[in-house]
């Protein structure tokens, strides 16, 4: 447990630097100074920056592909489950996990095949949107919208108040039970 702990522990750390400093500030010196253990013992869990990214984009995404699976077996709606789950997951990591944020942003900067696990799944979740018994053109606009509120809110473009972004997920989906 303390393995796993500490693991998640520098996880958080170097999110935290790459979302209050920047992705230049993420050193191996830096997360385990944030972390509270010495290099040394950040080398065991991480033996390089790549390595480090590398285990922040793994983390994030085994938790929201997880999660994802995780809301499409508990929806009692046949149609449109993967692109509601996918909606509403999307809209929890936009507004609780800055971790992913992070991830995606330091894999962007330091080696964009890091990216590969969140290319997976997004490959794996468009195949079972466009089989969700709704119009595959439909739900993949869908997908596209909160992807796309996600994205204003990582990039700072336009950010929606909290109220609207509220508005527009529940219209998203209400969209999603529905052939529109």
């Amino acid at each position: 447990m303390a393995h796993t702990n500490t693991r998640i522990n520098i996880l958080e750390a170097a999110a935290e630097i790459v979302n209050e400093q920047g992705i230049l500030a993420l050193t191996l010196e830096s997360t385990a100074k944030k972390a509270g253990i010495s290099k040394g013992g950040l080398l065991h869990y991480f033996p390089s920056k790549q390595a480090l990214i590398r285990g922040m984009v793994e983390n994030v995404n085994e938790s929201y592909v997880h999660n994802i699976k995780e809301g499409v077996m508990n929806d009692p709606v046949k149609n449109g489950k993967w692109t509601r789950s996918f909606i509403q997951e999307t809209n929890e990591q936009l507004t609780t996990n800055q971790t992913m944020n992070a991830g995606i942003l330091a894999a962007m900067a330091v080696n964009p095949e890091l990216l590969s696990p969140f290319q997976n799944a997004y490959q794996e979740w468009q195949q079972n949107i466009e089989q969700d018994d709704l119009d595959k053109v439909n739900a993949t606009i869908l997908r596209l919208a909160a992807d796309g509120l996600w994205l204003s809110e990582l990039f700072g473009l336009a950010p929606l108040e909290e109220n609207i972004r509220k508005d527009v997920l529940e219209k998203l989906i209400e969209l999603s039970k529905e052939d529109f």
